[in-house]
Formats: C-alpha cells, sequence, structure tokens
C-alpha cells in the first residue's frame, strides 16, 4: 500500500510512559501496545518497523514503554494498573495532541490483553496473538523462564519466592496477583467496534466478541516464534504487518487541515526525572539514539559510556542499563546509555547487518565520544557486557578519550575476519563442555537415541570449539594474531597511557577460556596486564540478572570511575590497580594488582 513517506518520530513523555510519537496528517491516531518484558525486548526493532509502516501510511502513530519498562520511570502505582493507565494516556494524546478523529490499537501477546481491557474508546482494535486470561501469561512466561534464564552449569536460575523472572525481567508478587484477574471473556462489553485477532486459538475469543456485536476478521500468525522468542537474530513479519497496517489504516479519515497540534522542537526537549536523576534523549552521529542521565544533585564529573549487550535497546537485558544509570546519578555520576546502528532506535548499519562482534562499530562507539564531548560530558569509564564487552574492549584500544573499561563476560578479545557470528554465538553454550556435561547426565545419549539430535551436529561443535582453542592460541602470537598485535601487547600499550580494564566473570562463564588463552591461566599476570582486578562473581547468571548482581556491578562501576578520576592526579601512580571497596580483600600489599576477587 503506497503512502506518504512518515515523519522522523519524536520522544515524548506520558506521564511515566516514555514513547516514540510520528506525526500524520490524516485523522486517525495509531497507539502500538507491545507486550512485556523479554518478549517485547524480542520484538522492539520490528515493533519499531510497524510504527514506521503505519505513519508511513500518513496516520499518526505512537509506541510506548509500559511504566517500570525500558526507558520509563518506575510507576508510583502498581505495574498492571499502571499500564492500563498508560494505555489511556496514550489514545488521549493521539486525540488532544494528534487531532485523531478516530483511534486504532494495535497490541501484542500481553499488550493485546491489556488494550482490550484498558476500557479506552477506540474505533478499531488488533490483537496479535493475544492471553485468553493473565494466568496464561503467567503459565506460558514460567514455562519460558526455565529455558531462558540459566546458570553457567545450565541449571535454571534460582526464583525468588513469590516473583517470577523471564529473560532477567521481574514479574514482582503484585504484578502476579494483577494478572491472575485479567480475562477477556468476562467484560459485557466489546473493546472495539472491528477487531482484527491473528494467532492461534483465537476462535473462542472471535465468538465472544461477535456476540456483543463487533465486526471480528480472524487469521494466522506464523511469524510469532520468531517475533517473541529470539532476542538476537528475530526478523521482522513483513507479510503480518502489511496486513495490520492495511486494517489500521483502511478508510482512515482523509486530512482537512495542516496539523496544528504543538511537537517538541528537538530530542533534547523531551526530558524524564526523577527525584534523583534527569534524563535527555539525543540523536547523532549516522543516526543514533541515547539517553544522558545525569545527576539531580551535585555531578561529581565522571560518565560512563554504556554500549549495547547483543541486540538489546539501551535500556539494557532485563532493563538493567536503565537502572544502573539511575542508580550511578544517585552516587552522583553521569551515564550515557546508547543505541549502535542496527539496535534499538537508531538507524539501520550500511549493508543491514548486527553490530555484534564487528570491530567497525567502533565508530558508533566514537560518534557517541565525540557527542558527550560536544556536551561536556567527556566519559573515563566504558561498560559492556558480553558482545559489549567485546566492541568497548575494541574502543578503548583505539580511542585515547577513554582511560578505563569495566568488561563483563567478555566472550572474546577478537573475532576472526570471516567469522559466521550467528553460528558462534548460538554455539556459545553448546560446546564440547556442555555436550560432555549432558552425556555423563544420559539426557545426551536419550536424544541420540531417540533422533533428536544428530552426532554430526555434535562433532561439528566440538570440532568449532577446538578451532577457537587453537585461534585463542595463535592469537598470542606476534603476526598471528588479528592485526598482528597479541591483546597483551595492547594492553602493554594501554598501561602506557594510564588506562585500565577492569574484567568481571561469573564463576564458569565460558568468557575465562579466553583470559586464559590470551593473558595465561594466572589470574595474578592477568591483574599485572590489565591494571585491575579480575573478579569472579560467584552464584550468578550471565546476564547477572538479580537485584543482588547488579549491585555488586554498580559498587565495581562506581569505584572504577572514582579511580579513574584519582588517575587524574599527578601524585597518584597510574599503574596501580585499586581494588573496589565493597569486594573482600584477598590480601597481598596494597600496591599490588589484585589476582582475582571472589565475591
Amino acid at each position: 500500500m503506497a503512502g506518504p513517506i512518515a515523519a522522523e518520530p519524536v520522544p515524548v513523555v506520558l506521564g511515566d510512559a516514555f514513547g516514540w510519537y510520528s506525526p500524520g496528517a490524516r485523522r486517525r491516531g495509531v497507539l502500538l501496545c507491545g507486550t512485556f518484558g523479554f518478549e517485547q525486548w524480542c520484538a522492539y526493532r520490528s515493533w519499531r518497523e510497524l510504527a514506521a509502516m503505519i505513519a508511513g501510511a500518513g496516520c499518526p502513530t505512537l509506541r510506548f514503554d509500559y511504566p517500570g519498562q525500558g526507558d520509563s520511570r518506575d510507576p508510583a502505582d502498581p505495574e498492571i494498573p499502571a499500564a492500563l493507565a498508560a494505555i489511556r494516556a496514550g489514545i488521549a494524546y493521539l486525540r488532544e495532541q494528534a487531532g485523531a478523529e478516530e483511534i486504532v490499537v494495535v497490541g501484542l501477546r500481553l499488550g493485546a490483553t491489556l488494550a482490550a481491557l484498558s476500557g479506552g474508546s477506540v474505533d478499531r482494535l488488533v490483537m496479535l496473538a493475544p492471553f485468553l486470561t493473565g494466568k496464561a501469561y503467567r503459565r506460558e512466561m514460567a514455562m519460558q523462564s526455565r529455558l531462558i534464564d540459566m546458570m553457567p552449569d545450565r541449571t535454571p536460575l534460582p526464583q525468588e519466592p513469590d516473583t517470577l523472572m523471564v529473560g532477567s525481567f521481574l514479574l514482582g508478587s503484585q504484578t502476579l496477583a494483577d494478572l491472575a484477574r485479567l480475562d477477556l471473556m468476562a467484560p459485557e462489553r466489546a473493546p472495539a467496534p472491528r477487531i482484527l485477532i491473528l494467532g492461534p486459538k483465537v476462535d473462542t475469543l472471535a465468538e465472544r466478541y461477535r456476540a456483543l456485536g463487533s465486526a471480528v476478521e480472524t487469521g494466522p500468525l506464523p511469524d510469532l516464534t520468531q517475533l517473541v522468542s529470539d532476542p538476537l537474530f528475530p526478523r521482522t513479519p513483513g507479510q503480518t504487518f502489511a496486513l495490520v497496517r492495511d486494517f489500521a489504516v483502511a478508510q482512515a479519515p482523509a486530512p482537512v487541515a495542516p496539523l496544528s497540534a504543538p511537537l517538541p522542537a528537538s530530542l533534547a526537549s523531551c526530558r524524564l526525572a526523577d527525584a534523583a536523576w534527569q534524563e535527555e534523549v539525543s540523536q547523532f552521529g549516522p543516526g543514533l539514539v541515547g539517553i544522558l542521565c545525569r545527576p539531580r544533585g551535585p555531578w561529581s564529573g565522571g560518565t560512563v559510556l554504556m554500549v549495547n549487550s547483543g541486540r538489546n535497546p539501551r535500556a539494557g537485558h532485563g532493563r538493567q542499563t536503565a537502572r544502573l544509570g539511575r542508580r550511578l546519578a544517585e552516587a552522583g555520576i553521569a551515564s550515557f546509555r546508547f543505541d549502535l546502528r542496527g539496535i534499538g532506535d537508531s538507524a539501520e548499519r550500511p549493508d543491514g547487518s548486527l553490530p555484534l562482534y564487528t570491530v567497525d562499530a567502533v565508530a558508533d562507539v566514537q560518534a557517541a565520544l565525540g557527542h558527550l564531548e560536544a556536551r561536556q560530558h567527556t566519559p573515563c569509564v566504558v561498560l559492556g557486557v558480553c558482545s559489549g564487552a567485546f566492541l568497548a574492549f575494541q574502543a578503548i584500544c583505539r580511542d585515547e578519550r577513554l582511560s578505563a573499561a569495566v568488561l563483563v563476560n567478555l566472550y572474546c578479545f577478537d573475532v576472526e575476519p570471516g567469522t559466521d557470528i550467528e553460528t558462534m554465538i548460538r554455539d556459545s553454550f553448546r560446546g564440547e563442555v556442555s555436550y560432555a556435561e549432558r552425556a555423563r547426565q544420559g539426557d545426551l545419549w536419550r536424544r541420540i537415541l531417540g533422533g533428536e539430535l544428530g552426532v554430526g551436529k555434535i562433532l561439528r561443535a566440538v570440532g568449532r570449539d577446538a578451532r577457537a582453542r587453537v585461534t585463542a592460541w595463535t592469537a598470542r602470537i606476534p603476526g598471528l594474531a588479528p592485526g598482528g598485535e597479541t591483546v597483551a601487547r595492547r594492553l602493554s600499550r594501554l598501561r602506557r597511557r594510564g588506562a585500565r580494564i577492569h574484567l568481571v566473570y561469573g564463576q564458569g562463564d565460558r568468557g575465562i577460556a579466553a583470559l586464559a588463552a590470551n593473558l595465561g591461566k594466572s589470574h595474578e599476570g592477568a591483574a599485572r596486564k590489565l591494571g585491575y582486578p579480575v573478579t569472579i562473581l560467584d552464584g550468578v547468571d550471565h546476564n547477572l540478572s538479580r537485584a543482588a548482581d547488579q549491585e555488586r556491578l554498580f559498587a565495581i562501576v562506581r569505584d572504577a570511575v572514582e579511580d579513574a578520576r584519582r588517575s587524574r592526579n599527578p601524585e597518584h601512580e597510574a599503574g596501580l590497580a585499586i581494588r573496589p571497596r565493597d569486594v573482600p580483600d584477598p590480601g597481598g600489599p596494597p600496591s599490588a594488582p589484585v589476582a582475582a576477587v571472589r565475591a
């Protein structure tokens, strides 16, 4: 369906909710209500593309993060009532600010359930794989959590009583209780005159709405699993989204006059604040989007640059980056979280690829450094987790504006040119150690004998792991290392300029093998090369999902910022490794690098 080119979206604040609004000339507004937590993180980029498709047809379009999710503020009210209120606020925004006479709401999964129960007055409703009840959502999330949230030994992450963590996103006891009361079959009034329901097992709901007087269309949603279950390599369901767009904009009232509704003058005019922090959205460089989080009180001068992990948008896996930034602001430390090209709300990369384990993405990090310099917020510490740690390491080696890095669960220091990144990532937890453990448990043999798993697949995984060890060994040899320079030599150059790296690993994390391959098995020797201790955290998962683990990371980052400040003092010897004060001292002379800290 051809239409006008969509205007660039601008950020808006709806009470506690943060969102993106694309203006349009038609008098029908479209509100996109995503799902919750892990599923929405998987769908984030595709959801953004759907908004652009609808806005491109001329309808003003609004998408947002629910309070307590993404970049939104934590609500004073419980999460489910706050989400329902945010939906109603979005509808009001489209009527009052966009001049919409008609409203269409598009909901995904739990967002579809909430949209139908919000009580907002809408003309059309699209429901993508809705949950008939909140209890059904709880059951499915409980099953997913056992597959997604794993400890390094591949056992499920322990759950706290009366809560449920799914993909590092926590559903608290009040949220679980409120979910139990959601039931799409209970209302006696249809949520909209015209309804489109796509997904499995929707006939019962469709018949209910028809009985209440709605015109209901139904259809399959074959792309559902790919849309909401793969956080790294999702694919936008183009045909399904085209169907949604066509339903949303069909017979939309034509414009009668140019819009007079006020829009934010610039991205920087959108601010979100709380008692201890204030945030500004900015667009910079080659189509990059970021959020600067600053203390509302005194600012001590340090700024932490946060790099995306995987394909997670800037708020982070489990929303951890947004929470950490605000926690740092309480301690007087500013931070900047942004989306690399190909992630979140930033533009596509020129070749359409993802910025995972690719050195050319350093250009995006350097664009963020330049942007912060212009704002007088020169970073002193770069923070990255997993693939973000890889990019942070590459950035500090290439840019002298960075004086310290905190790298969490760094999987590898370098990647050989031509590596199939998707295969490398998908196999990162399926190597020979994992297969050996499962063989001892008997599960592997049962799957082989039952035909579920081919021997060839196991041999290929073991072979890839063996080749990775050979590559890691040759990386320690000058001339054979990527770029002709070993990790140890790059670290030596960093130390000479006064920059240091703090490596943090969960006990048993597979990235520890890369540390041993490049810097030796002695943590004492690695610490001397790094200038910081190697910190090993016991009892944590790869993403440091639990609040207590995030608090430990906060202490490490805070101290890295303070250390970087002190290193600028001529009386401070740049070669000293400073022990984080919240981590137990394993002993040794104060001036010697701490080899490994188990916290």
